[in-house]
């Protein structure tokens, strides 16, 4: 182990070295102290000769204040020096403001050049320090003003100021030094303010005039006087404008100034003197030549986004009014740059809300941040753009169009194509220009052909249209406003219809669809320019009524529409037949919606009211046959035809589809009879004096399945007693027919008659039946098995319940008003005499209410929420009118109908039923409406019990029918035989069971069917007794009707009337 004495040595070298280590902490702790309180010292100094200088500085201005003589430039200048070397933004800032009054002050004085703070840029030892010191002064502005809010009392004089400081010192104009002998010093002193205002936009000069232009205007009541804009905006314009409009500061004026929320709308205003300036240095050609370049535009936009693009569209489109000769000459540039900025926006326009998606007032839907600071000028905005939709920029984009005249016939004008007034509703003063007589009327424009498709004037044209298509699909929220706009001019969309045909060699349909396999850049400019024809003129005719279309004419000729629609069925098909539309996406999608949906908008008015020639709508080139073996190969083509235009085919094979979807249906849910099952049958009896009341109770439990099955009925008389016939259908159609009758009698007061007409439609007063909704799902049920079943019903509904049925009232162009006269025309004339009414509307007191008395009591319903308070004025009419006819046909009655299209669809599916029009669908409930035909009945009647077509008796009968009864007679006879009073939609030759005559002996109760020996004695006219007292009868079931073999011809006429006029059923004998 170790000793004693090395033990003492270590621990003595220990001890020395803690000793050391503690000497260099103390050192250490010694040298930080002396730092410390050197920086403290240094701290406490700097504090102290600040607060000396800001206190020599605060009565440099105090003095000031107090009147004394005006203090030298020097001085200033020394003072200035002496407050930028310890400024402070929040602590100097009312001294910086004293010392920027002090410097314009300075500006002001007459004929002492030493008081001009300018003055110093002259001295040979100041010149370089005092431009270091404005460039750093006016710098400063530029930050308070950044943070200063223009709509705050004291911060708007802050702003003047420092807007003052920043006009005075960048422009040579107001120097009183320059005047007189000084006016040599001018061009010395531009390049000075040369170098300040470089020195300005280097810094961001833009970025700060942006940004106070932008809390200034962006709000509901701009906060900028006069003075203050007229002062922003000269500034913006001077770097401009010294740099002679170059690349470098026209694309920042345009980013940061242009884009400013309807900047130009508040100069106008304003400071107008400004946008002469603006049109004096013919800027807007300018920013059209700098845009028109791709990568540039894109460059602006992407810099801006898209919020701030439309903003800069709203502007360059403001001053484009303003400059109209400017446009005439550079249409195209114009029309190039206003297209990318709408695609660029358009990138970022989506179709849903999603997580990454904002809503914009004029996009919609949109990918991009939204600045909903801009939200408050939206309305500015938006009027801004709708100068591209505005007259005077409609005729100069089209003026190589609109000066074409169409070709004429020199005959005097049975419908006047009117001038159109400098208006921008599309239906005011409609009645006053209807009167407008014209001295010729122009010829049916019809594709020819003859004009080259890659033109100037065809690409010019086509460009135009891909604008406005772009706008249409791009400022979503407000495509109305551009329909509306593009529509005004009443000729415009002829004139574009002649111009699409005289495309290409042969014109119209060929080249359009040659177009649809080419995927180029000229065959979607084609395209596009097509796509705006059609949206545009089916937003015409959807807003147009009746006797605009049909008796002014407006627009278009009744046998342009035919034309027009004879071009886009075929386009449509085409589209559909060729496999285009099975695989469409994008744009070739959206022009088909297009198409589609002007072709269904002139097919469903030539159903309301007809304009085209009979068979017109159908394709003779597509055969039945062939659609449907490709229907039943699910080929997907042929569905799309069903789909989207059913009516090609004729409506007597779009019938039979049906039955053929309802048999397959039938076999799918086994209720068709077959040789290994039979279908289950629900069977129910009902009393005759409570048919309905027994029908509801039994019927309304029933599933699905067992409603579209088979039912039998049991009636039972008014004697308690059982009535023969359960046999078959037959008494079960007398049942359903029966049960309709007495639901749809409005008597009821389930239904109402239409005024005029007399048809049905749910009465609005219902709802006073207990349990009325389920009331309607039961008749709705009832309606639905008679047509599943294909038993006609005499119930003829009005129009607008059948769209209904259809589902058209969910379709965007479906318009109440156009089928309102259907519910009540003298209600449609009273409203669309409001339309037309060229005084002050509001002089009439009407309100946005309805007032009806309903049961002895005046209900007031309102047509939106506070309505009755909201007077009706020529703004608002519009609105009103479809309100009131949404009202009548909706509202009133919305809930009644939603349950009996519930109740029909339980039986009917949706799909088979919407190949149908709405007159063709009440053909499908009520039959045909044709006279019957007899030749084809006696074609398809079989003859039982030895009568047959030459026998004596049928000889008569056939007479009897066509010579002596009348055609309610014949019905009669119809209904007694099939409990249908209607024929067969497709002919007798579709009646189950066939029609069938009888020769009988004996009552129905003794009656065992034919055998040998009464077979011969019918055939040879042997009869066992004389049937003069009996009468002829009928078994529903089997559509028979049992004739006893009468020896003359008016005892069968005499019993035959008598027995169709009674209504005793089976127990007739």
């Amino acid at each position: 182990m170790f000793t004693v004495s090395q033990t003492s040595r270590a621990w003595f070298i220990d001890r020395a070295r803690q000793a050391r280590e503690e000497r260099l902490v103390q050192k250490e702790r010694e040298r930080a102290a002396i730092g410390i309180q050197a920086r403290v010292r240094s701290f406490l100094c700097r504090r102290r000769l600040q607060r000396e200088i800001r206190r020599e500085i605060d009565e440099f201005f105090k003095a000031d204040d107090a009147g004394s003589s005006r203090r030298s430039a020097l001085c200033i200048f020394k003072i200035a020096r002496k407050l930028l070397f310890l400024f402070r933004m929040k602590e100097d800032n009312e001294r910086f403001e004293k010392l920027c009054r002090c410097i314009l002050s300075s500006m002001d004085a007459e004929n002492e050049p030493k008081v001009w703070y300018v003055s110093l840029a002259l001295s040979k030892d100041l010149t370089l320090l005092w431009i270091k010191q404005i460039k750093d002064i006016l710098w400063h502005c530029c930050e308070f003003l950044e943070q200063l809010k223009p709509e705050i009392l004291q911060d708007s004089r802050l702003v003047t100021l420092y807007l003052t400081m920043l006009v005075t010192f960048t422009d040579t104009s107001t120097w009183r030094i320059l005047r007189g002998k000084g006016e040599s010093l001018r061009p010395a002193m531009n390049h000075i303010c040369a170098n300040i205002m470089g020195h300005l936009n280097q810094r961001g000069l833009y970025s700060v005039l942006q940004i106070l232009l932008t809390r200034g205007l962006a709000r509901p009541r701009p906060c900028l006087s006069k003075g203050t804009l007229t002062a922003a905006f000269s500034l913006a314009l001077r770097p401009v404008i010294a740099a002679q409009f170059s690349d470098n500061l026209i694309q920042p004026f345009l980013i940061h100034i242009m884009s400013v929320p309807a900047l130009v709308t508040h100069l106008s205003i304003v400071t107008p003197e400004r946008l002469t300036v603006v049109e004096s240095h013919d800027m807007l050609r300018k920013f059209i030549t700098f845009l028109r370049a791709k990568d540039r535009c894109r460059d602006v936009c992407e810099s801006l986004e898209g919020c701030h693009t439309l903003c800069l569209m709203g502007n360059l489109l403001h001053l484009g009014s303003l400059s109209p000769r400017v446009l005439e000459e550079e249409t195209d540039g114009f029309v190039s740059l206003l297209t990318q900025m709408l695609c660029y926006c358009q990138k970022y326009v989506t179709q849903k809300k999603s997580n990454l998606t904002h809503w914009h007032p004029v996009l919609g839907w949109f990918s991009q941040s939204v600045d909903y600071g801009l939200n408050e000028s939206m309305p500015l905005i938006t009027k801004q753009l709708q100068f591209l939709w505005g007259v005077p920029l409609i005729r100069i984009f089209f003026s190589d169009i609109l000066s074409k005249k169409l070709l004429e016939n020199q005959e005097p004008a049975a419908h006047v194509q009117p001038a159109s007034p400098q208006n921008v509703l599309p239906v005011k003063n409609l009645l006053k220009r209807a009167f407008q007589k014209s001295a010729s009327v122009r010829n049916i424009l019809k594709p020819v052909g003859g004009k080259r498709v890659d033109s100037a004037e065809v690409q010019k044209v086509c460009n135009i249209c891909v604008l406005y298509q772009t706008s249409l699909t791009t400022l979503t929220q407000i495509r109305l406003q551009i329909l509306t706009g593009l529509t005004y001019l009443d000729d415009l969309l002829p004139k574009l219809w002649a111009f699409i045909c005289e495309l290409g060699p042969h014109g119209g349909l060929k080249l359009f669809l040659e177009c649809l396999n080419n995927d180029t850049a000229e065959s979607k400019q084609l395209l596009a320019m097509l796509m705006l024809f059609c949206d545009c003129s089916r937003h015409l005719i959807t807003i147009l009524d009746d006797i605009e279309v049909y008796e002014e004419q407006i627009s278009f000729k009744l046998e342009e529409l035919v034309t027009i629609s004879s071009f886009l069925n075929s386009f449509v098909f085409k589209m559909i037949w060729d496999g285009i539309v099975e695989n469409a996406k994008g744009e070739t999608l959206e022009l088909f919606q297009s198409v589609h949906g002007w072709l269904m908008v002139l097919y469903e008015r030539d159903c309301r009211r007809r304009f085209a020639p009979e068979d017109h709508w159908l394709r003779k080139d597509l055969k039945p046959s062939v659609l449907f073996q490709e229907l039943d190969k699910d080929r997907k083509r042929a569905q799309l035809i069903l789909q989207y235009i059913p009516h090609v085919i004729p409506h007597k094979n779009r019938v039979l589809l049906f039955r053929n979807m309802v048999t397959k249906e039938k076999e799918k849910l086994g209720l068709v009879e077959t040789s290994s099952a039979s279908p289950h049958v629900t069977h129910i009896t009902i009393r005759r004096s409570r048919m309905l009341e027994d029908g509801y109770e039994q019927l309304r439990q029933l599933s699905q399945h067992a409603m579209k099955g088979v039912i039998r009925v049991k009636f039972v008389n008014d004697l308690g007693v059982d009535e023969a016939g359960i046999d078959q259908d037959g008494v079960f159609k007398e049942f359903l027919e029966e049960i309709i009758k007495r639901v749809f009698d409005p008597a009821l007061n389930l239904f109402k008659t239409t005024s005029g007409d007399e048809r049905l439609y749910p009465s609005p007063t219902s709802y006073i039946h207990e349990n009325y909704l389920q009331l309607f799902e039961f008749v709705g049920k009832m309606l639905g098995k008679a047509v599943y079943e294909g038993i006609v019903v005499d119930v003829p509904f009005a129009s607008f319940f059948l769209s209904q049925l259809l589902g058209h009232h969910h379709s965007v162009f479906y318009s109440s008003v156009d089928e309102l006269p259907s519910l009540d025309s003298e209600f449609y004339k009273n409203l669309t005499s409001i339309k037309r009414y060229d005084g002050d509307i509001s002089d009439l007191g009407l309100t946005l209410s309805y007032d009806e008395d309903v049961m002895g009591q005046l209900v007031c319903h309102e047509l939106i929420p506070g309505g009755k308070t909201i007077p009706v004025t020529n703004e608002n009419k519009i609105s009103y009118i479809h309100l009131m006819a949404h009202f009548r046909m909706h509202t009133q009655i919305k809930n009644q109908t939603a349950a009996l299209i519930s109740g029909f669809r339980s039986i009917i599916k949706p799909e088979w039923i919407r190949m149908f029009s709405t007159p063709e669908l009440q053909r499908l409930i009520s039959g045909d409406n044709a006279e019957i035909d007899l030749e084809d009945l006696k074609k398809h009647t079989v003859y039982y019990g030895g009568f047959h077509g030459s026998h004596r008796v049928i000889i008569w009968l056939w007479d009897i029918l066509a010579s002596d009864f009348t055609p309610n007679e014949r019905a009669m006879f119809l209904k007694f035989v099939t409990s249908c009073s209607r024929p067969p939609l497709l002919g007798f030759a579709y009646l189950k069971p066939p029609f069938s005559i009888r020769c009988v002996e004996v009552s129905d109760d003794q009656d065992t069917g034919d055998t040998l020996g009464s077979v011969l004695r019918g055939f040879f006219t042997i009869r066992k007794r004389e049937p003069g007292g009996r009468l002829p009868t009928s078994s529903t079931c089997f559509n028979l009707l049992k004739l006893p073999n009468y020896s003359k011809k008016s005892v069968l006429r005499e019993k035959l009337r008598y027995a169709i006029s009674m209504n005793t059923g089976f127990e007739l004998s």
